[in-house]
């Protein structure tokens, strides 16, 4: 193209200057008039204009139209805008927001007329010398640029034929700079080569596949639309203010006059439409939670990570010992004051743990509560339920989760059930056999014959009783009374009465149904039969003060533990008389728990507000683990329980906190799996774990 413009214009000088020749002769006698006015714009002309003017001579086309003075002389404003005449400027889009379509303020004023993508490269560029450098160009790199430029201003390129293009045609550009290169290239003896274009991936070795682009609205399910259409004016709005004080103003006289049927009719349905927009209030309650627990899972996710992934890699180093790692603390800011009086998880949903609130002070006794909290939200309990009078214990039951057994300070038991009202479902009264003294714990047992659910307490009154949920009703059977053998008051009419015993806490046994076990405000420990209800299989002389918490082991049939705050932790064959360990903590004992996964693991929490952890077959004498686990010294602890299967502990204290702590991989040891044998597994091997070291502790006549 710059070759032919080229020769246009030399063409175009040789006729200019061959017409001004053939026209000098004439024109020179006007150059005695030196000045003149030009008739179109009035302006005097200087000399030598006439030699100016002679080389721009206008050619009239012969279609050009003949205007008069006027015409030529008349203004056309135009002015040049930005805007795009053809843009549309009543666009409307729907808004999810408002249900209605809005129009849109902003306009594209863009308007393409053409776009053309080539593959060419400038031989300047920065990417053509990259290729030749790598081709081994550089060198003739100045032979095959000068020889380009030689071509240009000499002649345009002729075609392959030799013809030279026509007018109409356009020079062929696409390759020319790539096969210039090459022939510049095999003229100097050089092997064909080719230069690629980084950006056309058909000349690739290998080829990848690139997914089609799609829209945000392809991506997700549309949502629900609904058509809809209306005009609003002024006489409209005001029609529509009218009616609504109207209905305002018949809503008052109605109000004033008394009911009719009809109108009571209207109410009770309006009523029970209510209540049917407010189910449909609940269907968002689940997914509230869900995003609830998606926000905390984010906030904690460090605590998450712990709780899930992290191991402790200094045990490798430490024989013994183990640590505790905190993870989540639960508070909730209505349970101020309270006291954790009681733990317990639930055994089908593994996450879920119950908490009661009371207080241990007697002489700042109030309101309770009873909140369900789940690991998987620390922030805020699942359930929440107030209580007149303080929790001093609960139970979930096993199989049915949704059912709470609650044992309260003023002596009364109730049931809750989470699937219905925050109001128990069963409680008992004074006329149904209520407690005299607060209860101190409440355990599920089997159903019984006609499927009814039982569950039992143990009071300071004395009495141990069995409940049972018939219909609506709590029905109760005295399974046995404690007593203080051989302690005996006398009455002023001579008459000599057994002296109550306060039971404090018991236990049933795992396999054996009718044995359980009952620890008192004395420190003793009777071991009774559902079956026999005047007297005690066996008594146990177990502390010095009273029994805090006795618990049956999970594996082994015959082995318990007890706990006092008499400082000492104890464990007892129940065929033997005596203890077979114990250990004195340093502070007194508000509870013992068994772990679920070893039958020598157990730990224990004092007053001083450390957690203490044992393993028997580890370590006979201390603990493996011996951490506070508080800020404030003067907070004492008063409750422990493992997960059933998460390697972590949730521990209560006196102010209402519940922290959940994660067991170091020493504190949970499982035996070493040698190459090429299978260490057993299953509650045989925890039995005989057990036994073994009963077995050295046992005299010869005593082994059973």
């Amino acid at each position: 193209m710059p070759a032919q413009l080229k020769a246009a214009n030399v063409k175009s000088k040789q006729g200019s200057v061959a017409q001004s020749q053939s026209t000098k002769a004439p024109v020179k006698p006007a150059k005695a008039a030196s000045k003149r006015k030009d008739d179109d714009d009035g302006t005097e002309l200087g000399d030598g204009t006439e030699d100016w003017m002679q080389g721009k001579t206008l050619v009239k086309p012969p279609d050009q139209l003949d205007l008069t003075e006027a015409e030529l002389k008349e203004e056309f404003t135009r002015i040049l805008t930005a805007n795009n005449p053809h843009a549309p400027q009543n666009i409307v889009r729907y808004s999810f927001k408002e249900r209605a379509y809005k129009p849109i303020s902003s306009v594209d004023q863009l308007a393409v007329h053409f776009v053309l993508e080539g593959n060419l490269l400038h031989l300047d560029s920065d990417e053509a010398r990259r290729q030749r450098a790598k081709q081994g160009m550089a060198e003739e790199k100045a032979p095959v640029e000068s020889s380009i430029a030689e071509t240009d201003e000499e002649k345009p390129e002729t075609p392959a034929g030799g013809e030279e293009p026509a007018e109409g045609e356009a020079e062929p550009e696409e390759g020319g700079a790539e096969e210039r290169a090459e022939s510049a290239e095999m003229k100097g003896g050089g092997r064909e080569q080719k230069l690629t274009n980084q950006f056309n991936f058909s000349e690739r070795a290998s080829q990848t596949l690139n997914n089609p682009q799609r829209h945000r609205e392809c991506q997700t399910e549309p949502p629900p639309r609904s058509n809809f259409s209306a005009t609003a004016n002024q006489w409209e709005i005001y029609d529509a203010y009218v009616q609504e004080l109207q209905k305002q103003e018949k809503s008052k006289e109605k109000q004033k006059a008394p009911p009719s049927k009809k109108e009571e009719d209207r109410a009770k349905k309006k009523a029970v439409l209510a209540e049917a927009q407010s189910d449909d209030i609940t269907k968002v309650a689940k997914v509230a939670k869900i995003i609830e627990r998606m926000v905390n899972q984010n906030t904690f996710d460090d605590i998450a990570q712990d709780f899930k992934y992290f191991e402790d890699a200094s045990d490798e180093f430490r024989e013994q010992e183990g640590t505790l790692l905190p993870l989540w603390k639960f508070q909730y800011d209505k349970a101020k004051r309270l006291a954790v009086t009681a733990l317990c998880w639930n055994q089908k949903y593994k996450d879920i743990f119950a908490v009661g609130l009371g207080s241990y002070d007697f002489t700042k006794q109030g309101h309770g509560m009873v909140l369900l909290y789940s690991l998987k939200n620390s922030t805020f309990p699942e359930h929440a339920f107030p209580t007149l009078s303080g929790v001093m214990c609960l139970d979930v039951h096993a199989s049915l989760s949704h059912l709470v057994a609650v044992g309260f300070y003023d002596g009364c038991v109730a049931v809750y059930n989470l699937q219905e009202h925050p109001n128990p479902v069963y409680r008992s009264t004074a006329k149904s056999g209520k407690h005299t003294d607060p209860v101190w714990q409440v355990k599920w047992q089997k159903d019984d014959m006609d499927n009814n659910h039982i569950f039992f307490s143990v009071s300071s009154d004395g009495r141990v009783v069995s409940w049972t949920l018939v219909k609506n009703e709590l029905v109760f059977t005295d399974v046995i009374k404690l007593s203080i053998e051989g302690a005996v008051t006398e009455e002023p009419e001579g008459l000599r009465l057994p002296t109550m015993a306060c039971g404090t806490s018991f236990d049933f046994h795992k396999q054996i149904d009718y044995l359980f076990l009952v620890g008192t405000e004395e420190g003793k420990i009777h071991k009774c039969s559902k079956a026999y209800s005047s007297q005690f299989l066996e008594t146990y002389s177990a502390h010095n003060m009273a029994v805090d918490c006795v618990r049956w082991n999970h594996f082994h049939p015959k082995v318990f533990i007890s706990c006092s705050s008499d400082w000492t932790v104890k464990i007892w064959d129940h065929t033997i008389s005596t203890p077979m360990f114990t250990f004195d903590l340093n502070s007194a004992v508000g509870d013992v728990a068994w772990s679920p996964y070893s039958s020598t693991v157990f730990a224990a929490v004092t007053a001083d507000g450390k957690v203490h952890v044992f393993d028997l077959s580890v370590n006979k004498y201390e603990a493996i683990c011996q951490q506070p686990v508080v800020a404030k010294k003067k907070t004492k602890l008063t409750h422990i329980e493992f997960n059933p299967v998460h390697p972590i502990v949730v521990v209560g204290d006196d102010r209402g906190y519940v922290i959940s702590l994660k067991l170091s991989p020493n504190l949970r040891k499982k035996p070493k799996e040698k190459k090429g044998q299978e260490v057993p597994k299953g509650p045989e091997v925890e039995i005989a774990k057990m036994e073994k070291l009963l077995s050295l502790l046992r005299d010869p006549g005593n082994t059973s």
